[in-house]
């Protein structure tokens, strides 16, 4: 009887090594579950309409607010922003790479990114029912939006894009740590001022943002907790998420890169 080779014997045994596939799992799920604590906390106050957190977010809405009615070129700034990165174009970006992920056989990796943005926007909309919280009403608007408030759509979708993105490019910056900073800076700073533009425009309270910037974080990493134990069990090695992504074969060439 043939017997296996070693490294026969040593792939197998990594895919079924429940420790191993665990020790991945623990640190990204551990950071959902701590993520979601928050979120929680936060919708609960929300709902309940906690009147320091309400005071909270009237304070710095209105302080938002008079600078917006002082600097035209602000809001023009804060208003073109919040539409390229509105949840819309975000959604037809990461189409896009899914789309392209598939025709370069990453398949488990384009399900990947299909599954967190499709899952991050029901959710979304279904926190917005179940919470039912109004926009802010302010005189002389600067920007008007519709539907419920809490958690921020805009934040939610541009934390998810943001991460998305990040986690699938970042086996192209190997070897080139001020790309790979870049990489981070940039989703960064979608998450970050495309949350802040809806609280300058009037359109969302503080805690609105905060909570889809929260319930965002713990998504993806969910999603990617899911993603590596999904790689764990077909025999990849693991990855270095801050440094290779979350598929570091993307960017090999031949046969390892391109098909999955």
């Amino acid at each position: 009887m043939n017997r296996p080779s070693t490294g026969e014997r040593s792939r197998g045994d990594r895919r079924l090594d429940p420790d191993r596939s665990l020790g991945l799992r623990l640190p990204l799920a551990a950071t959902a579950a701590f993520l979601l604590v928050p979120f929680t906390l936060l919708a609960v106050l929300v709902r309940a309409t906690w009147p320091p957190l309400f005071r909270l977010d009237a304070t710095v809405a209105d302080a938002l607010h008079r600078y917006a009615l002082d600097h035209p070129a602000w809001v023009r700034l804060m208003s073109l922003w919040t539409d390229v990165f509105a949840p819309g174009p975000l959604r037809i970006a990461t189409g896009a790479v899914a789309a392209w992920l598939f025709l370069r056989r990453a398949r488990g990796l384009a399900s990947w990114v299909v599954t967190t943005m499709t899952v991050g926007g029901l959710l979304g909309v279904a926190l917005k029912l179940l919470v039912g919280r109004p926009r802010p009403e302010l005189l002389h608007p600067v920007a008007r939006a519709s539907g419920l408030s809490f958690p921020s759509g805009h934040a939610l979708n541009a934390t998810l894009a943001a991460g998305v993105m990040l986690l699938v490019f970042l086996p192209f910056t190997r070897d080139r740590r001020p790309l790979r900073w870049a990489l981070w800076t940039g989703a960064g700073l979608v998450a970050v001022v495309t949350g802040v533009s809806r609280i300058a425009l009037g359109v969302h309270w503080t805690s609105d943002v905060v909570g889809g910037w929260l319930l965002g974080l713990a998504l993806l990493a969910a999603t990617t907790a899911a993603f590596r134990a999904w790689r764990t069990r077909t025999g990849h090695r693991p990855a270095r998420i801050a440094r290779e992504g979350v598929e570091p074969e993307l960017a090999e060439p031949g046969p390892e890169g391109t098909s999955r």
